[in-house]
């Protein structure tokens, strides 16, 4: 069991990044012995890992840091750093390593207050480990004035730091940032490899593994939450009837509400997980007394902690909505396929009888506005449109398909 065991799918990119750990390592000995790295090294000082949604990108990243962590006495005898077991690749697979920063926001944006925070610890030398290792999951997040604060400290780097970057694709980072990156392409996950894993890993029934790996289309962390969680799968199957009834105004009316609140409910589920006991440690911290009252002065803190959980929330319910077109989309990609006689497996086969009955009734040509009109309220989403009003323009567009 190595930290690259859990890559689903990507053993060009493990054996690149176990190759540059390898260089890593030899560049700290050397160091450490008063002499100069190893020329032509495959290391280097900042990564940016792309790749579709549900790739594994913050995954990957988390075990590379793990490998440049490593402190495996088999490494003397020629094994590659990352072996899983150390206690620096098992620190940092769980977050405690005190030289691994992993930044994610619950929030729309990275602002320039956190970039600037994130900057000065960089600058700092590894205090128990080989490097200082910054993982910014969400590059794509970052502002503009973010990304300008972050491409100073790419670009003159600390002598042991190392800088992680993911987003979607090389479009989602400035230019300025992404030139000064090693890149790495990371592919969707076989369907198989992603059923795999969750059995192995989280102890799912192989049939229930296999439906909605097929279902989330190697989307990793999608297929998770579906397999472990009954209302997500409650949800989605309730998404999926969307296409059945948008034969009136009113009945697509009342489906462009229910979605809407489907994703509240999705974002009450996350506030109901998270909140609470954010907002007890946060008290407990501030020195709350006896009767829940709190010392002087603390009132802003706890403001500043309610307002970030809202915009939480806001995000947590844009996102919500957004894999639920994301499902609309695959629906009508089935229907699409059907008609033009695909023999491919269908995603969607848990709803093969309403993929058949749309594909009996419809044209392909119909198919692809309502695929063009679903990829239109995504696009309102994104530019801030009122989420009820988007949703029901598209519902009105599936309709006439």
């Amino acid at each position: 069991m190595t930290v690259w065991d859990d890559l689903v799918g990507q053993e060009r990119v493990s054996a690149q990044l176990a190759a540059a750990a390898k260089d890593a390592d030899t560049q700290v000995t050397a160091v450490a012995g008063g002499e100069l790295g190893p020329e032509g090294s495959r290391m280097t000082h900042a990564w940016l890992f792309t790749g579709p949604p549900g790739s594994g990108r913050a995954e990957t990243a988390r075990a590379f840091a793990a490998a440049l962590q490593c402190v495996s006495p088999d490494r003397a005898l020629g094994a590659d750093p990352g072996c899983g077991f150390c206690e620096g690749c098992h620190t940092t697979l769980v977050g405690t390593h005190a030289d691994v920063e992993f930044v994610r926001t619950d929030l729309l944006s990275i602002g320039v207050k956190e970039t600037r925070d994130l900057v000065r610890r960089a600058q700092l030398s590894p205090a128990v480990g080989r490097w200082q290792v910054i993982v910014l999951e969400d590059a794509d997040r970052l502002t503009e004035g973010a990304g300008n604060v972050l491409l100073k400290a790419v670009e003159e780097p600390a002598p042991r730091t190392v800088w992680l970057l993911c987003a979607p694709s090389l479009e989602d980072v400035l230019p300025t940032i992404r030139s000064r990156c090693r890149h790495l392409t990371l592919r969707t996950p076989p369907v198989d490899a992603v059923a795999d894993l969750l059995v192995r890993r989280d102890g799912v029934e192989p049939a229930l593994a296999a439906t909605v790996a097929q279902a989330t289309q190697g989307h990793i962390d999608r297929a998770r939450r579906l397999a472990t969680d009954e209302r997500a799968r409650a949800r989605r199957a309730a998404v999926l009837k969307l296409p059945l009834r948008v034969g009136d105004v009113g009945a697509g009316l009342r489906a462009a509400q229910e979605l809407i609140d489907a994703a509240g409910d999705d974002a009450k589920q996350v506030a109901e997980e998270t909140d609470a006991k954010e907002t007890e440690d946060m008290r407990a911290a501030l020195g709350a007394q006896a009767g829940g009252r709190m010392p002087r002065g603390t009132a802003g803190v706890m403001k500043e902690l309610q307002d970030r959980q809202k915009r939480r929330s806001t995000r947590t319910q844009r996102d919500s909505l957004d894999l639920a077109l994301v499902d609309l989309t695959g629906f009508y990609r089935d229907v699409l396929a059907l008609q033009f006689g695909s023999r491919a497996p269908l995603a969607n086969a848990d709803v093969q009888d309403a993929v058949e009955r749309i594909a009996r009734d419809s044209s392909p040509e119909a198919t692809l506005r309502r695929m063009e009109a679903i990829g239109a309220c995504r696009t309102a989403l994104e530019r801030n449109v009122a989420p009820l009003l988007a949703v029901e323009a598209m519902a009105m567009a599936l309709r006439a398909g």
